[in-house]
């Protein structure tokens, strides 16, 4: 007759709850100009940085600048193509904003719909959350 040696019985491990992440969502028109705007830069950077930095009227505003690799806290997303780098801080009050390229008669650039401010001063470049 065989014996059979029970083991421990395990728990399974549960991970710590994060919240999770929600990329930035850029709109065609914003990407195919980030990308016409890229093509005239030399050398070529390879992607775009969008962050949130502390200043403006109301606390912080948005700022979107060339970069040449991810940093080691970002996150990389894709939109056709274009790398889009967002350091973990920033994609806290990024998650789920929405960046489009507008042209009007009044001027043209980019514009940030962003559900995560809950105010804004009167310039429009300055939010606060």
């Amino acid at each position: 007759m065989a014996t059979s040696t029970s083991l421990p019985e395990t728990q399974p491990q549960t991970q710590p709850q994060t919240q999770p992440t929600v990329a930035p969502a850029l709109t065609p028109a914003a990407v195919a100009k980030v990308k016409e705007i890229m093509a005239s830069q030399t050398p070529v950077p390879s992607g775009l940085r969008l962050s949130v930095v502390g200043g403006g009227c109301s606390g912080f505003q948005y700022s979107m600048a060339f970069e040449n690799g991810a940093g080691m806290m970002d996150k990389v997303f894709d939109y056709e193509g274009l790398k889009v780098y967002v350091d973990a801080t920033s994609l806290m009050y990024l998650g789920g904003a929405r960046v489009d390229y507008i042209e009007t008669l009044e001027g043209a650039g980019f514009k940030f719909e962003n559900p995560n401010v809950k105010s804004t001063c009167g310039c429009g470049s300055s939010f606060n959350v």
